[in-house]
């Protein structure tokens, strides 16, 4: 027995040293929801809806499975979604895609964002990144053998100092993350940010990775800005979108990525490894959705700035400090006058003890600033907000 434990203690110290990704557990999203699952809280942390899509939908999804959509679909996604989405990007950004060529539909955003690093990034190569930053990013970098450089962003405005992007460049830069409108800080680019980054890119042969799936959740009434509207920038781009947040369906995992036909062709090499297709009536679903309602496109961002400010009132009567949302489904909020617990112990405390979940902002930093900060996601209903917010009023 002592011979038998002395081997498996081996082998699992043999199997700990293979791990390509030592320092990664499991995500703050699941242990957020997990928790809040277990406390019977309302669940404000992960970036999900809690109210149903739309009807229409539903109804595109079962057609199209019970009319036989259910094998595989074309690898790089059905031609009439990628027309679609050509459509949606002319409409949006006046630019004109190849649907053939520059379109792949994916099993969401994140195995998009997975796939173009996987498709640039070889072993040596630097990666630009800013912190806060999703937290798919820099596990993605390591597999492809690169190092992520994090760049940090301060709170309250959490903007780019392009300066500083500039001096981190070296030789061994390859790509830069980008991600308008920003998770979790809920900012969004301006002109002159896109601008400073198409230069730099051009500047020194980089490649972006722009992230958007928030991309139609822009308020009060600023401009909706992309790689896409950046012509120099967008032919060294992988510009990644999400259906699951456009049309609350997160679960269905459905996304695409945007790319020249040359980096299109080194995405899809690999895609076709990774889960070669996407959920095909899903995908045959939304092409009926975007055809016959485009606008519920036009209409997400007054659809949740209205959520966003519901919210916002809400707890206007609470010790917290909000930080503004520009886009995005989320709103930071300062706790300082409440505690001067950690964030993540706040937020645990928060969850247990009040039934709100919430995410702490630290865990989207490799080196975490010294602030009280906690993201809380607004898509959810009208009664959700106004019980959680009466929570936090109490604090």
């Amino acid at each position: 027995m002592i011979a038998f434990k002395l081997v498996l203690a081996t082998f699992s110290e043999h199997m700990a040293l293979l791990s390509k990704l030592p320092a990664v557990g499991s995500s703050i999203f699941s242990q957020m929801s997990q928790l809040a699952t277990e406390q019977q809280a309302i669940n404000l942390s992960q970036g999900f809806p809690d109210f149903a899509p739309d009807s229409y939908l539903l109804a595109r999804l079962a057609y199209h499975s019970q009319q036989g959509a259910n094998q595989y679909a074309p690898m790089p996604g059905i031609l009439p979604l990628r027309q679609q989405i050509s459509d949606l990007v002319a409409r949006c950004y006046q630019r004109s895609i190849n649907p053939a060529s520059e379109i792949t539909v994916t099993s969401g955003a994140t195995e998009a964002l997975f796939v173009a690093i996987q498709a640039v990034v070889q072993p040596g190569d630097d990666v630009i990144l800013f912190d806060p930053a999703y937290d798919s990013y820099a596990p993605a970098v390591q597999l492809a053998g690169g190092t992520s450089i994090h760049l940090s962003l301060q709170a309250p405005g959490f903007k780019v100092d392009w300066q500083q992007v500039a001096a981190a460049v070296t030789p061994r830069t390859k790509l830069i993350i980008v991600n308008s409108p920003h998770n979790p800080s809920a900012t969004v680019f301006s002109d002159t940010d896109w601008q400073a980054l198409q230069q730099l890119v051009c500047q020194h042969g980089l490649y972006c990775l722009s992230d958007e799936v928030y991309e139609h959740m822009v308020f009060d009434g600023a401009p909706r800005l992309s790689a896409h509207c950046y012509p120099a920038l967008a032919e060294r781009s992988f510009v990644v979108s999400s259906f699951g947040k456009t049309f609350h369906v997160t679960g269905w995992k459905l996304g695409y990525c945007i790319a020249p036909p040359v980096l299109s062709a080194e995405f899809r090499k690999i895609h076709q490894y990774v889960t070669f297709s996407s959920f095909t009536p899903a995908q045959y679903a939304i092409t009926d959705m975007l055809a016959n309602y485009p606008a519920h496109v036009s209409g997400l961002a007054a659809f949740y700035q209205q959520k966003r400010d519901q919210f916002v009132q809400a707890l206007s009567g609470s010790r917290l400090r909000l930080v503004p949302s520009a886009g995005t489904y989320f709103q930071l909020a300062d706790y300082s006058l409440i505690s001067d617990m950690a964030d993540v112990e706040f937020c645990r405390w928060l969850t247990i003890e009040h039934k709100v979940a919430a995410i702490p902002l630290s865990v989207f930093y490799r080196q975490p600033p010294a602030a009280r900060l906690i993201r809380f996601c607004f898509a959810k209903t009208p009664a959700t907000l106004s019980q959680a917010a009466e929570v936090l009023c109490q604090l």
